[in-house]
């Protein structure tokens, strides 16, 4: 496609995580604070017993289970921040309790060797200012990292929203939110800051959607970027989108088109007709097509595939569009560029899924499997992974409902020893 100009991909969940990592940065006292107590409530069944008990006696009505995060893992210091905000009576009274807690708040060292502190009442506004500000990015990680539905037709709309929702805090009256909305678009600006070095195929994408069309890309470029350099990068975008179709149109009227796979089923259940004579309706309607498109652009005042489907009415906004119902459906009429949206709209914006898929932590291999090459191991791989067929999507959270009923479990069963 276009000489692979534009084949490589940034992974958003990635630049997300880069992003938010650079924010917390400057909560980085109360994030380590807020950690500090739930690691201590955690470190022992006894500790979570009296925490419990806490729990009850401040009246505490949330049914969630404490999690420690992993520092590394931005979403999930999300997680224990946002679980930890509904226990902050309980651990104002955790000491009446537990006699070790104050002695722990004061004498824990932090990972850079400093004290941390007792926890305070600002760092509960900072950490609940912080859930606010982050429940965002956390939705949209969650979104980008699917499996089982487009991602990249909406990837500039949420480029956009989060350079707006930036915009936004950077005029907050906290000093602390403000700071790290700063970090975080100098973080933002390092990847999404010159659309010139974008992937062409992000806007392409945003085009082939038709709630979108250009409407939306020439709108959204002026408003990030300036009308000048908007009106720019919108002509680059328009140019390269003539380019590409340009392609897609001289490859389907030069190569025959493949038989559908309702016809190929056919031919091969019809024992009785030879194979030579069996022609596909859809190959007829599809060199029909390519015959009127030939005409259409020969004639000045006739519209190509991509002119007629820009021109037209845009679709009315909803959250349960199915883009590839509609491509598949407008299909007669676009033959050539639903062609390219299915290329298109098969690029993920996220290699979560993939690396999930092709993950090989934790397996064993014995020394057959070792002795396998690249090239079987990973149609292996897939193979395992199309049979088994989940229904699910990815989940790129950890289960805590069931961690929290093992643990109850465990605990009703007496499978765990007391150690203080």
């Amino acid at each position: 496609m276009m000489s692979g100009k534009h084949l490589h991909v940034r992974c958003m969940a990635h630049i997300l995580n880069l992003i938010v990592q650079d924010g917390l940065k400057e909560l980085d006292a109360s994030v380590t604070r807020v950690r500090n107590i739930v690691r201590y409530v955690r470190s022992s069944p006894a500790r979570t017993l009296k925490f419990k008990q806490c729990c009850a006696h401040v009246k505490v009505e949330c049914t969630k289970t404490l999690c420690l995060d992993v520092p590394t893992r931005w979403n999930s210091t999300y997680l224990m921040l946002d679980t930890a905000q509904h226990f902050e009576k309980a651990f104002d009274k955790l000491h009446l309790f537990d006699d070790g807690f104050s002695a722990y708040q004061c004498s824990h060292l932090c990972e850079d060797g400093g004290n941390a502190g007792p926890l305070e009442s600002d760092d509960w506004v900072n950490v609940r200012n912080v859930i606010e500000f982050l429940a965002r990015f956390h939705e949209l990680t969650k979104k980008v990292s699917g499996s089982r539905y487009v991602t990249c037709n909406s990837h500039f709309e949420d480029v956009s929203e989060l350079y707006c929702h930036l915009k936004m805090c950077l005029a907050s009256e906290d000093e602390h939110l403000r700071k790290m909305a700063q970090q975080m678009q100098e973080k933002f600006k390092k990847y999404w800051g010159e659309p010139e070095k974008m992937n062409k195929m992000i806007f392409i994408a945003s085009v082939l959607d038709p709630r979108n069309k250009f409407e939306y890309v020439e709108g959204a470029l002026e408003e990030l970027f300036g009308e000048e350099k908007g009106k720019k990068i919108n002509a680059e975008v328009y140019a390269y989108m003539n380019s590409l179709f340009g392609e897609y149109l001289k490859k389907y009227s030069t190569e025959s088109c493949p038989q559908s796979p309702s016809s190929s089923t056919s031919s091969n259940n019809t024992s009785n007709t030879p194979s030579g004579s069996v022609i596909s309706a859809s190959k007829i309607r599809t060199k029909l097509s390519l015959k009127k498109q030939k005409e259409d652009n020969g004639s000045g005042g006739a519209k190509s595939e991509l002119d007629k489907y820009i021109s037209e009415e845009q679709e009315p906004f909803s959250e349960e569009f199915d883009i590839l119902s509609w491509w598949k459906t407008h299909a007669p009429r676009f033959p050539i560029l639903s062609e390219l949206a299915r290329d298109v709209l098969a690029i993920p914006i996220s290699s979560v899924a993939s690396e999930c898929a092709f993950s090989t932590g934790g397996r064993i291999l014995d020394s057959f499997r070792s002795s396998l090459t690249t090239k079987c191991v990973q149609a292996l791989i897939c193979l395992q992974d199309w049979i088994r067929e989940e229904k699910n999507p990815i989940s790129v959270e950890e289960d805590l409902k069931y961690l929290e009923e093992l643990e109850l479990d465990m605990e009703n069963n007496g499978s765990t020893t007391s150690i203080v």
